[in-house]
């Protein structure tokens, strides 16, 4: 299965509409989607009234998001750390499962308010501890663990991104009006999970091939334990995915 189809799929466990609601009226306004992926959520955004610019660093996800043939919507090739000019503020920033890639999340914040209109608003999800789930044994912990660790030391990912969001936003002088914890049938969950679900993870654990490159020998181990652990009856997930909604100050 390729990466467009796995992200297609993931998108039905979400609870995007909780988000979504919650936002302002889109009607007329118009949305920036960092880590667009596939288009799904602007799909979303544009059902709800808005137009949408959505960003990406992956060719075959744009791809797809530009074969949708969205109204009110374009899709561009940019690198977050370095967004073009856009020729226009946006009212608002959507944001879903990226702000972990960005562990100096507040430059990143900063950088990105510079697209947006005083006032306008940002949403932003992330999945925290990724790897919580019960029962795991000590050795698998422990290979999880100093991964995690690993790549925070390293610069590339924040594990616990999504309990630190209201953080990250007060510290870039956003104002956080909301601050929730969504359900997620995928990534934060109790009880066994459904086939295609362990499917789906098991072809992440599969392109991540730093934590293989981590783990060594051990990866195959932990893998299996990991995705046996899903499938148990007593399984409980520690993950949590977290939302953010809040607002950049208006200019004096």
């Amino acid at each position: 299965m390729s990466l467009a189809n796995e992200y297609r799929r993931q998108s039905e466990w979400r609870s995007w509409s909780t988000v979504l609601d919650a936002l302002p009226s889109l009607r007329g306004c118009t949305v920036l989607d960092l880590g667009c992926g596939v288009g799904d959520q602007a799909a979303e955004l544009v059902a709800r009234g808005a137009r949408v610019i959505g960003v990406d660093l992956n060719e075959e996800l744009l791809r797809v998001a530009q074969a949708k043939e969205l109204p009110r919507s374009e899709f561009r090739l940019a690198d977050l750390r370095a967004i073009p000019e856009l020729g226009c503020r946006v009212d608002g920033l959507w944001c879903s499962f990226v702000a972990a890639y960005f562990p100096d999340l507040p430059a990143a914040l900063s950088a990105w308010a510079g697209h947006l209109k005083p006032g306008g608003w940002i949403a932003l999800t992330e999945v925290d501890d990724l790897f919580g789930h019960e029962p795991l044994s000590a050795r698998t912990k422990a290979s999880f663990e100093g991964y995690v660790r690993d790549a925070l030391a390293d610069g590339r990912y924040d594990f616990h991104m999504g309990r630190k969001l209201r953080t990250h936003l007060e510290q870039a002088r956003f104002a956080v009006a909301q601050a929730f914890t969504l359900p997620d049938q995928e990534l934060s969950f109790d009880g066994p999970a459904r086939p295609e679900v362990v499917e789906a993870w098991g072809a992440r654990l599969d392109r991540m091939r730093l934590l293989r490159d981590f783990c060594g020998s051990d990866f195959e181990p932990v893998r299996e334990e990991f995705l046996g652990c899903l499938l148990r009856a007593d399984h409980r997930s520690l993950a949590k995915v977290h939302g953010c909604i809040a607002t950049k100050p208006a200019e004096a």
